[in-house]
């Protein structure tokens, strides 16, 4: 570990309130007892009241516990960052890296009962997500300054229906994880407008000397919600779908990204969602066919209709 951060783990420690020892210090940090010493004289020079107690119950502490800087955290604060480093490392996080070290230095400036706490909270704490591509990593870190620092990126992506990939530029203006999947948001200067990318479809990303600006009021996330669900209210055409079945299947059937978005009205025993015609026979077939006779369409019969032909369909294609 680099000095500076040796030095402000050992200021870290002796603000916890209690005294410890050179000794202690040393095995925590894995450093030389000696280098201690020459720490502790440079946080002293430095201007850092520390007390130095000989004797058998010695050791260093500070005067009156003199730092109270914003970024001494207390224990739910340690307790929801190292909990929500869970979620980002099963997301992907592009910092991998650096999110390791910098909880890592949450614990190490812990005292002994802190630790404990933190280790029972962390210990039963689990996140599950799919396993992802580990070469989309360096791609997403490339993104992700690319983003902060607003310099256009060469990339080489493939579509869902194209074999060979296309070499383009974009100006990313975002990044969006939805889904167990990451989207950047960007000006694509081929297509001269603002699309959204897969992440792992990049193949290949490397930095331009171009330079964009983008508008302090674009959101990432809202231009692409609005591209997967697009404001509904108010909008002609729409016709009511009537679903009933068990109310277990109808909770998670509302909660389902799409079909939530459309959800118009909900009973102990159906729920009503208001569609494009196009969507009801084009998307729910295949959003319903997961439950099984827990559901039943009831309106409209075109979508009976719809589902059969689904069905069907795949019923020929399995004898083939």
């Amino acid at each position: 570990m680099p000095k500076n951060d040796n030095m402000l783990a050992i200021l870290w420690m002796l603000n916890s309130g209690t005294k410890i020892t050179a000794k202690q210090i040393s095995e925590k940090l894995e450093i030389n007892i000696r280098t201690v010493y020459r720490y502790i004289d440079a946080l002293c020079a430095s201007g850092v009241p520390i007390i130095s107690d000989t004797g058998h119950n010695g050791g260093y502490s500070l005067l009156n516990n003199s730092i109270k800087a914003p970024l001494l955290f207390d224990i739910e604060e340690k307790k929801a960052l190292l909990q929500a480093a869970v979620f980002a490392k099963e997301s992907g996080y592009p910092l991998s890296e650096a999110l390791d070290n910098a909880t890592s230095k949450l614990k190490m400036y812990s005292n002994q009962e802190q630790e404990s706490i933190l280790r029972r909270h962390l210990a039963g704490f689990d996140v599950i997500n799919r396993m992802g591509d580990p070469s989309v990593q360096p791609i997403l870190a490339e993104l992700e300054q690319a983003v902060a620092n607003e310099f256009s990126v060469e990339i080489d992506y493939r579509t869902s229906y194209e074999e060979q990939p296309k070499n383009r530029v974009i100006d990313p203006y975002g990044m969006v994880y939805w889904n167990n999947k990451w989207y950047t948001i960007a000006f694509c200067h081929l297509r001269d407008e603002i699309r959204s990318f897969r992440a792992e479809r990049i193949l290949q990303i490397k930095r331009t000397q171009i330079r964009f600006k983008r508008s302090e009021t674009f959101s990432a996330r809202e231009f692409f919600m609005h591209q997967l669900l697009p404001d509904v209210v108010g909008k002609d055409g729409l016709i009511p779908l009537i679903i009933g079945g068990r109310s277990e299947a109808l909770d998670d059937l509302c909660l389902h990204w799409f079909m939530g978005h459309h959800l118009k009205e909900r009973t102990s025993n159906q729920a009503i969602f208001l569609l494009e015609e196009k969507s009801i026979h084009t998307y729910v077939p295949y959003f319903l066919l997961s439950y099984g006779k827990s559901i039943q369409v009831i309106e409209p019969l075109s979508l009976k209709d719809r589902l059969v032909a689904v069905v069907s369909e795949l019923m020929e294609y399995y004898r083939l």
